[in-house]
Parts: C-alpha cells; structure tokens; sequence
C-alpha cells in the first residue's frame, strides 16, 4: 500500500478546502487537496446569486438577518464571527488578491443586490454565475502554489484513526485522534493511505440523498458518514434547506433559479397568476426559504398542479438578459424565454444547515480533525440558512481553521503511525445496483424526510433504511471500493442520521417541519 504523507489534508476542493488549501500553504505548509472529480465540480462552482460583501456600520442588521431566517436558533457567536471577519476575508482573498469580476455600477462601485430574508442590498455578485466565478479564480490559484498537490478523482474511503488504524496496541489508549485517511484513486483503482498532520472535511453538502436537489451529482454527505464512523459529533442534522425555485419541465433537466430573481422583482404566482405568498409572510415572495419551499409544498398539494411560477413581469427583458445571462440560456435551451413568460419552478434538497459540530476555528472533537463548509455546523444558520451566506462561510471558516491549525502545527509534536494495510476483495460491484439501491434512498427521504415531515412517515424511512443499510453494507464488504460504491454506502448512513435526528425533534422550526400526521 502506498503512503503519503503531508501536512495537511483537505478533503474536498470547493471553496472552503480550496481557501483553506491557500491559507495553509501561505503559511509555509503542505497540503493535499482531494476531490471526487475535476476542480470545478463542487457546490460551490453552482452558485448564482452571489455573496454578502456588507461594509454598512449597522453590523447589527445583518446579524438580525441571520438570526430571523434561521427562526431564532443560530448560535450568536457564529453570527458574529461571520459579520466581524467576513468583510476582510472577502476583500483580501477575492478583491484584492484574486480580482474576482464582481459586477459593478456605472461608476466603478461594486453593484450591490437583494436577495430573500435580507431587508437590505448587501450581497456582491458576478451575473448569476458568482461561485463560478470565485471557485475558477480560487482553482487557478491553487494550481499555481507550489506546497499545495491538487489530486482529483480520489474519493476518501475512511479517516485514519489512533484508535482503528494503528498498528500499535497502546495507541488505542490515546485521546481519540485522526492522522489522515484511506483514499481510493478512482483512475487506477489503488487505495492509498494518506497521513497527516491535520485532516479537514471539506465535502461539501448531502442534498443527493433526496430524488430533487440543487447539489452536484454525488453530495451525500461523505464527510458526515466519515466522521460519524469514528466517533465525531453530528448536530442539526434534520434542519435540511429546500430551495423554493428549481426549474421544472417535464422530460427537462432541473436546475438552480437564484433568489436574486425576486430580489430584483420577480414574484411567485400559481398557474391562475396569483400572488399567493402575498398571505403567507410579511416579505411574501422574498421570505425566508423554509416558508416559501413550505408554501409552494403545500400550494400544490392543495391544487394537485405539477409547479408554480415566477413571474418576471416586473423585469425589462434587456435587464434580465444582462443580469441573469445564465439562466436565461438555460430557460431558453429548454423552450422556456423567461423574458416573455413566466419560469415553472418546484422546491429542491438544497443546503444542509447541520453536520460535523464544529467549533469557530473549525475543530471538532476528534482530535486534529476540522470540519469546514457545508460539512461542518457551528450554528451560524441554526434551523435555516439565509440567502448568500454559504459562500462568505466558506471563506471565514477556511480562514480561521488555517490560522489555527498553523499554530499548531508549528508548536505541536504529532504522534503518526504507519497505518494498517488495506484490505479488500476483487469482486467488482453491480452497478445496477448500486443505483436501484440509491435510488430507493432518494425517493425514500424525498417522500417520507422531506419538506413536510410526520412522525408515521418518518418511522417508515428509518424501516427502510435500515433494511437497506445491511444489504448495503454486505454488499460492500463483498467488493472492492468504486466511487458509486462508497456514495451508496455514506449515502444511506446519511440518510439514516437525517432522519433519526428529525425523529428526535418534535418542533417545528425553520427548515424542520413536522405535521401530527398527514
């Protein structure tokens, strides 16, 4: 078995494992930086509307944003953390480092937006392709720094631990501690143990174990299922965003429809064009994402129509075609011209709010094993996200976990071991069932742990995910690792931590809503 060995390893190259990645390196550090697939196939690549850039001396309004959208549950420190740091992580690294092309206003000034939940303009954007934008500035630049190897196509298997993967009997008695992982190089088929000084879980999101979702094909919550198996602590996992607007055309291919639509004045309305969130919430097309993915849940089934609308009537077309570019090109591709008709839009599995507790510097508490970005949660969205928080995150988490773990790493003195041999059969898995299992984990948390949750449908996805997990782990342990094969297997151990978690809370709140029986 090959070994490797650095000093730091990021697992999962979006925004927050690339920034990290940078932050580490700066300070003199190695890194290897691990993804599933190519550099820009991340969550973060996917992002439209854009990303708080708020410099206003009211910091208060902001944090109060933060803490109405989450319905009063984030945790006050983490919203503070993220006003404080978040104006200079973003100038320093996207402004002034790496020139990303932020639009702006006739007179050079950065062209501020609104999106829902905000009561002001405060959010940077570049059209409607803003995570493209940063990620593809943020990618190059870590191609080009020398201390960091980029390695994509491997797929982490499992984290190294003192406990389960050192040779050494007498390291089962040390704190519980990570020092890296195995890793599967997709292209060769080779397992390879990567050793490190400091793991971070970068992974991105889990919306892939539901049937509609907005996350890049294979998010299913890699680093959760990781962390879980060696004892990390998981919190807010039932707390899973849906994004109100995803495209929606029979025999089409769904897609992301930012927020910044009904920012600048597009509004919901059903097929009958009426305004129906106009009665629901004082904000009414631009309230906070639970209640308007709630909404819309509930409008249809109320109608038993297939989708609502958003009207962009209010909009000038030469407008729409030069803010929303992107999207209009995508509407247009599938026989939708949004500047003369309404866009058919459904909720989608959007961002998990919960995951891998973490505390503000990242750490969690298996020692030497961070948790960043959507993997992590320090309750800075406690039950809901507000809009364009998720990429300014990316950047303040990255920046503080770097800064702390290169104190660390100079002071420390780290115990490594050589990791036990890996071991597997063979046998190649069925990829036919791979993706019948995966499917059933989808349609199951779609239909049974989604929007609308109750304790009856609940108890029946736990039932049949734990049937499945057995067979699922036999199937495993029968097979040599592929990346479908480990997706299946985190993807129902995710699922089953989703759903014991919303079992557990009974109260409504935000994202997490729970009927006494429907």
């Amino acid at each position: 078995m090959r070994i490797i060995q650095t000093d730091c390893l990021v697992l999962g190259a979006g925004l927050a494992g690339s920034a990290y990645a940078l932050h580490a390196a700066k300070a003199g550090f190695k890194v290897e930086l691990l993804s599933l697939g190519a550099p820009l196939e991340a969550n973060s690549d996917w992002a439209q509307g854009g990303i708080i850039y708020d410099t206003s001396p009211d910091t208060a309004a902001l944090s109060r944003d933060i803490l109405a959208a989450s319905d009063h549950t984030s945790n006050p420190a983490a919203i503070d953390q993220l006003v404080r740091e978040g104006p200079a992580a973003v100038k320093e690294l996207l402004l002034d480092e790496l020139h990303v092309g932020f639009d702006r206003d006739s007179a050079g000034q950065l062209d501020l937006a609104r999106e829902g939940g905000h009561n002001a303009r405060r959010i940077i954007h570049s059209k409607d392709t803003t995570g493209h934008s940063i990620l593809a500035a943020v990618a190059q630049r870590v191609d080009t720094t020398p201390l960091i190897t980029r390695r994509s196509g491997f797929a982490a298997v499992d984290l190294l631990t003192l406990s389960h993967n050192s040779d050494d009997a007498r390291d089962r008695y040390e704190p519980l501690t990570c020092f890296g992982c195995y890793a599967l190089d997709t292209a060769s088929g080779e397992v390879v143990a990567i050793v490190a000084k400091k793991t971070i879980l970068a992974t991105g999101g889990l919306g892939g174990i539901f049937l509609h979702s907005t996350n890049q094909p294979g998010s299913v919550g890699h680093g959760v299922a990781m962390a879980w198996r060696v004892g990390a602590r998981l919190i807010d996992l039932e707390y899973v965003q849906f994004h109100p607007t995803v495209f929606f055309k029979k025999g089409g291919q769904p897609f992301l429809v930012t927020e910044a639509l009904r920012g600048e004045g597009a509004v919901l309305v059903d097929a009958r064009g009426r305004r129906f969130m106009d009665g629901v919430h004082p904000l009414g097309s631009l309230a906070p994402r639970d209640v308007v993915s709630r909404a819309v849940k509930r409008h249809l089934m109320e109608t038993g129509d297939a989708c609502v609308f958003l009207d962009l009537a209010a909009l000038e077309p030469d407008f729409i075609r030069e803010r929303f570019p992107a999207i209009s090109d995508r509407c247009l591709a599938q026989g939708v011209d949004i500047t003369r008709e309404p866009i058919p839009v459904v909720p989608a599995a959007h961002f998990s709010c919960g995951g891998v507790h973490a505390d503000l510097h990242g750490r969690t508490i298996v020692r030497h094993l961070n948790a960043i970005g959507e993997t992590a949660c320090t309750g800075l969205h406690g039950a809901n996200r507000l809009a364009s928080t998720s990429l300014l995150e990316c950047l303040v988490a990255a920046k503080s976990a770097a800064n702390a773990d290169a104190a660390e790493l100079r002071a420390g003195v780290f115990h490594l071991p050589a990791p036990r041999e890996w071991q597997s059969p063979a046998k190649a898995p069925d990829p036919l069932l791979i993706r019948q299992d995966l499917q059933l984990i989808q349609q199951t948390m779609w239909n049974y742990a989604g929007i609308i949750r109750s304790p009856r449908r609940l108890a029946r996805a736990r039932r049949i995910l734990l049937e499945l997990r057995e067979d699922i782990q036999a199937f495993y342990r029968d097979c040599c690792p592929t990346r479908e094969l480990i997706e299946l297997r985190n993807a129902v151990q995710t699922a089953l931590l989703v759903v014991h978690a919303a079992t557990l809370n009974p109260e409504s709140k935000g994202s997490h809503y729970v009927v006494a029986e429907e």
